[in-house]
């Protein structure tokens, strides 16, 4: 008859090295999840497709505004977006699903929102009055309030109006107006 005899000390040093190690390995697990999950949902989003021809909602919804793309702006610059003039303080809202990537002062454009949304485009909303609750990281739906219509930046002494921009992932400029469903 054979009996087993108990692990010697070497064995039972040897699993609980192992157990410790799995349960260091589950608890950095458990403190990465959230940030893979967060890039695998920013991968997601540059995979969807690039805003194409009257695909985005109006960021001020009601209110009717033309094409500025192209027009002369001062150090020689041409306009790299449209100008929508409305009431001070009218509700700025997302025209994408996104990310927050930028909630802050810009020289040109005051205070600004950007929103990275499919494919990898880059909305720029400018010369805001105020910031709504947003911060930076934040997924944002279509219609979130971003920011509040003012004249910061360069937009000082003109009429409040919301500058909005459209980039690609270069952040080439790319004119949005054609983008716009307007009047919705």
């Amino acid at each position: 008859m054979t009996t087993s005899r108990p692990p010697t000390t070497p064995v039972l040093m040897r699993l609980a090295w192992l157990a410790l190690l799995l349960a260091a390995l589950l608890g950095l697990l458990t403190w990465l999840w959230p940030q893979v999950q967060q890039a695998m949902r920013y991968a997601d989003l540059l995979r969807q497709p690039a805003p194409t021809v009257r695909s985005l909602p109006d960021p001020l919804p009601g209110v009717r505004f033309a094409d500025t793309w192209g027009g002369a702006r001062s150090e020689g610059r041409s306009h790299e977006g449209v100008d929508i003039f409305a009431p001070r303080g009218t509700p700025v809202r997302s025209t994408t699903t996104g990310v927050i990537g930028k909630v802050g002062l810009d020289r040109l454009g005051g205070r600004v929102v950007t929103v990275t949304g499919p494919g990898g485009y880059h909305h720029y909303y400018a010369h805001l009055d105020r910031y709504a609750d947003v911060t930076v990281g934040e997924w944002v739906t279509v219609g979130t309030v971003l920011g509040y219509v003012g004249t910061s930046g360069n937009a000082a002494g003109t009429p409040p109006h919301l500058h909005y921009g459209v980039y690609t992932p270069a952040w080439q400029a790319t004119n949005p107006y054609p983008l716009l469903r307007r009047g919705t």
